[in-house]
């Protein structure tokens, strides 16, 4: 037996066969002989293949898993004829280069911008760009994936060095029952296919994956992110108990996906998703989300050299508004800086940059910014149920002043009779100890209070949060964090405006009964936890007395030796 060891990026357990994908070198003359006109001929016949070989894609994956999973096929389209890409790929073509190259050297050269970021959601987009020129390269010279021939039984396990997003929507959803690879990032397109498929797999095993060959008896333990190679028995009754507990657990679950959101004893809580563009949109629709707790904006504005106009966002955020209809839709306005960089927005170089320019403090030091913002917000609120929260807040002056920015785009929109909503409810994030200290002042100001326990958390504990080497004093159930947060939920309710939590200790279950005693509204979590966490809220009880915040400690004492 072989053991591998990788990252899950879908949960659950199987046991198959092997089909293991592999793709045949890509013929890429690096020779500068090409004929300019010739090349750039070749190149648009290929592009447009490509883009009409996308929009089939689209319309099967939106028959086959929804609307919004299909949008990634859109965006893959968009990016084959990016200007900046082909502009990349018509300077090599007139240096000499053969249209292969070209592509070779633009999607190269781009994927490496996107790999250079700090935001981890966008360093995944790197692969789209090297999948879309695939796409190209295939029509410029005709090479293909070779498909090796496998096992037609039931219960294959798709294993390769890396899944595109194409490949795996086109796989047979009834035999495949596992992805293994030995690449891939955990918010990628293919990983949230994955678990927007419900099917298990585990990314990142590494070379490893070179021991598979075709047809192998392989076991999956997605929950812990290990692969199995000819599994002995043992692990194999382990594997075959626990997938049948899933089968019941996920049957338990599937009866909490369109059921009220309300405790034992009556409490109605909102349970919402915290969502990155449209792929995770159609994930909380797919899970029973009560709606957007978090729509993170500033995904709009990552990996791209332009800023988005107000045409561009305002289709975004009404096709939300749209896919979601009778459902809050919780969107936070630009959110960039710290770990957040983007090439279209060059903020200065900061020593200490998770203390520095970030936030709302962009929105208010480059207003015509936020305002272009506000105004494509307002008119999609025609189009279903907004709700828009500023983050990083630490004063009362800052909400005046982004109140009155967002009052001047609504008075610009209705000089133009332009249509849209006086119904959107405008909120703060408290995620700062200083908004924590000052809400009672605050709560008089807005529509509701959202709480990021990741930043409150931080602040609060002094401790970065990308800094894996201090885990081991990190506590989310720290006394002076759950203080915080009951501190906001009652002066929230006093002045009569409702409190959501959005955060990593929304999906912490041991915490639940605490956040329900508080009074919490709403929680938001990432859409794969909505349903567990539904379960946990209708088997709770809100007024348990015994729930009530005390010195409570997810670690314990930390050992020195």
């Amino acid at each position: 037996m072989i053991t591998l060891q990788g990252k899950s990026v879908s949960r659950g357990v199987a046991i198959g066969v092997a089909r293991v994908l592999r793709h045949a070198e890509r013929k890429v003359d690096t020779a500068t002989l090409g004929d300019p006109d010739t090349e750039w001929g070749r190149y648009q016949r290929a592009q447009d293949l490509t883009v009409k070989e996308l929009q089939s894609l689209y319309e099967h994956t939106k028959q086959e898993v929804g609307e919004l999973a299909a949008d990634i096929f859109f965006v893959h389209a968009q990016m084959a004829v990016d200007e900046d890409f082909c502009d990349a790929v018509k300077e090599s073509i007139d240096a000499g280069h053969y249209a292969e190259h070209a592509v070779f050297q633009a999607a190269k050269q781009i994927s490496q911008t996107f790999s250079d970021m700090d935001d981890d959601y966008m360093r995944e987009r790197a692969g789209d760009i090297i999948d879309v020129a695939e796409r190209i390269l295939h029509h410029l010279n005709g090479s293909e994936a070779q498909e090796e021939g496998f096992a037609r039984g039931v219960g294959e396990i798709v294993c390769a060095r890396d899944l595109s997003p194409s490949q795996t929507i086109q796989l047979d959803r009834e035999r495949v029952v596992a992805f293994v690879t030995a690449e891939g990032a955990v918010n990628s397109h293919t990983a949230i296919l994955s678990r927007s498929m419900g099917i298990p797999a585990v990314i990142g095993v590494g070379d490893a994956w070179e021991h598979i060959a075709q047809g192998d008896v392989i076991a999956v333990d997605a929950d812990r992110g290990t692969v199995y190679l000819h599994p002995n028995e043992e692990i194999l009754r382990d594997l075959r108990r626990r997938m049948q507990t899933d089968t019941r657990e996920k049957a338990a679950l599937d009866s909490y996906r369109n059921r009220e959101s309300r405790t034992l004893d009556g409490k109605r809580v909102e349970i919402c998703a915290n969502v990155t563009g449209w792929q995770e949109v159609g994930e909380a629709i797919l899970q029973g989300a009560d709606g957007i707790g978090l729509f993170r904006s500033e995904f709009l504005y990552m990996g791209r050299s332009d800023l988005p106009g107000e045409e561009e966002q305002y289709r975004v955020y009404r096709r939300v508004l749209e896919s979601m209809p009778d459902k809050r839709v919780v969107v936070r306005t630009l959110d960039i800086g710290a770990d957040k960089q983007t090439p279209c927005f060059h903020l200065p170089k900061e020593e200490n940059p998770a203390l520095g320019l970030r936030g709302c403090r962009v929105s208010l030091s480059y207003p015509e910014l936020f305002l272009t913002q506000c105004r494509a917000l307002l008119r999609a609120s025609a189009f279903g149920r907004l709700a828009v929260m500023f983050p990083l807040i630490i004063s009362c002056d800052e909400v005046r002043a982004l109140r009155a920015l967002w009052d001047r785009a609504a008075q610009e929109l209705r000089q133009q009779n332009e249509a849209f909503s006086d119904r959107v409810e405008i909120g703060i994030m408290i995620e700062t100890p200083a908004a924590a200290l000052i809400c009672d002042r605050l709560a008089p100001l807005v529509d509701f209070f959202s709480i990021g326990t990741n930043d409150l958390s931080q602040y609060t504990l002094a401790i970065d949060r990308q800094n894996s080497t201090l885990d081991a004093f990190f506590d989310s159930h720290h006394e002076a964090i759950l203080r915080l947060i009951q501190t906001t939920v009652q002066h929230a309710h006093k002045a009569g405006i409702w409190v959501g939590v959005c955060g990593e200790i929304g999906s912490d279950l041991s915490l639940i009964p605490t956040l329900l005693h508080m009074g919490v509204d709403e929680i938001s979590v990432a859409p794969g936890t909505v349903l567990s966490l539904r379960k946990k809220v209708c088997e709770s009880y809100a007024e348990d007395v015994s729930n009530a915040v005390q010195p409570l400690s997810k670690k314990g004492e930390i050992s020195w030796e």
